[in-house]
């Protein structure tokens, strides 16, 4: 592991004045995420969302795909999967298979990365960054892995990485294990990697870790990481109109 910077990080929030507003969604369906993201990016594209905007939020269990695929990587049936009533979904991001479930914090970052002057991966780095700051702060050391994009305990990946970017736009992003149930990533190779483990904010403590207090910790640490001035934003003041076409994969 490593920790070596890939450039210097800004040391105090809204640098530029930038604003970016915040949004808390709960626990939300995979599904319905998605086409939040997809509208979301396309408004921002159009410049009907005036600011950049962070969605949080923690999904029903679900496994996705990613643009690599990686269905030989599940070690278990649909069928199996189905009969507990969890999904599998092909998705556009980076990556391969990984699972998302209640008690891990998921963040949806909706940037505009030419106006934040962002390469990808730098935005990469900051994403992590974020995660790398989350750990420390309930006593959690995490760093980095030339294996794959994330960040880990030793052996053991603690969250992941998982981007796409549309006309500039960022949408998927990144996703910390808090107090996520570990028995669905045995069925699979997680981002399509033999011989690793997965943990959590909780398992490396030996305690529970309150997602309220994680989201107040995460709320600071995108400001800084990302020289924002955060704004929390309600979540029904989102979604003003459906989807249109051109918005859709």
């Amino acid at each position: 592991m490593t920790n070596k910077p890939a450039q210097p990080l800004p040391d105090s929030p809204g640098i530029d004045g930038r604003r970016a507003d915040f949004c808390n969604l709960g626990q939300m369906a995979y599904g319905g995420t998605y086409a939040l993201q997809v509208e979301l990016a396309a408004r921002r594209r159009r410049g009907d969302l005036e600011h950049d905007l962070f969605l949080a939020v923690e999904h029903p269990p679900v496994f996705t795909l990613g643009r690599r695929g990686g269905r030989e990587h599940l070690g278990v049936s649909e069928a199996f999967l189905a009969s507990r009533g969890i999904g599998l979904v092909p998705i556009e991001r980076g990556g391969e298979i990984t699972y998302h479930g209640p008690g891990q914090l998921v963040v949806y970052p909706i940037l505009d990365l030419r106006r934040a002057r962002l390469r990808i991966g730098e935005y990469v780095y900051r994403l992590e960054e974020v995660m790398r700051r989350l750990a420390e702060d309930f006593g959690v050391s995490a760093g980095r892995d030339e294996r794959n994009r994330g960040v880990w305990v030793g052996n053991n990946k603690l969250g992941s990485i998982g981007i796409a970017i549309r006309h500039g736009i960022s949408f998927h992003g990144m996703a910390l294990n808090v107090n996520v149930d570990l028995v669905p990533f045995a069925w699979i190779n997680p981002c399509g990697l033999r011989d690793i483990g997965m943990t959590s904010l909780s398992l490396e403590r030996g305690a529970a870790c309150a997602m309220d207090e994680v989201l107040g910790r995460l709320r600071i640490h995108l400001s800084q990481v990302f020289a924002v001035a955060l704004h929390p934003m309600r979540a029904d003041l989102l979604v003003t109109h459906p989807s249109t076409p051109d918005a859709l994969p």
